[in-house]
């Protein structure tokens, strides 16, 4: 248990030092000249809307000083719990939005209560979110999280991270096995409205063609670099839209699929300068 403890305490730590800290690369004008360029190409992406929205709220709840908004305009209904918003991520994994989001309205109407999940044979979980891909490994996931939330809180809630730093929250997240950073990063921007940066394989494979970070750096590096670089304001809409264009964009994220794509006019992307200049570095 002790050993356990100062592993965590030490990927706390690692969490705030920059692998790369003589790499002077995103500056905060690239983050804002790239946020602002695929927003002009894409527009905000429909999906995380209400998660953005939901930032905003939060942020004016923060800030006393904020503008006031017409809070109509923000209302995207009841906010997830942070224990939908782990799950939903868990089920995300290595598969389609539309498939991972079948399979959470499965398992919803499948188990009324996650003491329900937390009772039920692993084969019945399964069998709920079969559709979404990985349902051996992901339904384990999900059981382990629950067991171990009932035995060290009494209750089947993640409501108190809420109230947590985000080293805190990561040293939390990342007791459940199965839960990687990538996992902990989405719930921590998404879920609990935080400053992070999630790193994916679409904002991976951006990341190194446009320099901002060396060519041999891992997805763990590219993550603890670009938390360190990108302003924290800039954090949520970059991520956003960085994914977005990943998926959408053959001169990004050159691979196969049968996934449409869509290109800007006359086939240039806007981060094809980006690339020029990290060619020339």
């Amino acid at each position: 248990m002790q050993k356990s403890r100062k592993r965590k305490q030490a990927e706390v730590t690692e969490t705030r030092q920059d692998p790369y800290p003589t790499h002077s690369r995103p500056t905060a004008e690239e983050c804002r000249g790239i946020r602002d360029e695929l927003l002009a190409l894409h527009g905000f992406p429909p999906e995380f809307v209400k998660y953005r929205n939901q930032r905003l709220k939060h942020n004016m709840t923060r800030d006393k000083n904020s503008v006031p908004l017409d809070m109509n305009e923000y209302d995207e209904g009841e906010e997830e719990s942070v224990l939908d918003g782990l799950v939903k991520t868990v089920l995300s994994q290595n598969t389609t939005e539309a498939n991972s989001l079948k399979a959470f309205a499965s398992l919803k109407s499948t188990f009324p209560t996650w003491e329900h999940v937390l009772a039920a044979e692993q084969k019945c979980i399964e069998n709920a979110i079969r559709c979404g891909g990985l349902a051996p490994t992901k339904a384990a996931c999900i059981k382990n999280i629950l067991k171990c939330l009932l035995e060290s809180k009494g209750k089947l809630c993640l409501e108190y991270l809420r109230g947590l730093s985000i080293d805190e929250i990561k040293a939390e997240l990342s007791r459940f096995r199965g839960i990687g950073p990538k996992t902990v990063a989405c719930v921590l921007m998404f879920h609990l409205q935080q400053d992070d940066f999630p790193v994916d394989t679409h904002v991976f494979e951006i990341s190194k063609a446009i320099g901002w970070v060396p060519t041999a750096a891992d997805r763990n590096k590219t993550y603890l670099h670009l938390n360190q670089r990108i302003p924290k304001e800039l954090k949520f809409d970059l991520n956003c839209l960085l994914y977005t264009h990943g998926k959408l964009c053959r001169n990004c994220i050159k691979k196969g699929g049968n996934r449409q794509r869509k290109e800007s006019a006359g086939n240039l992307c806007p981060l094809l300068n980006y690339c020029e200049k990290s060619n020339k570095t």
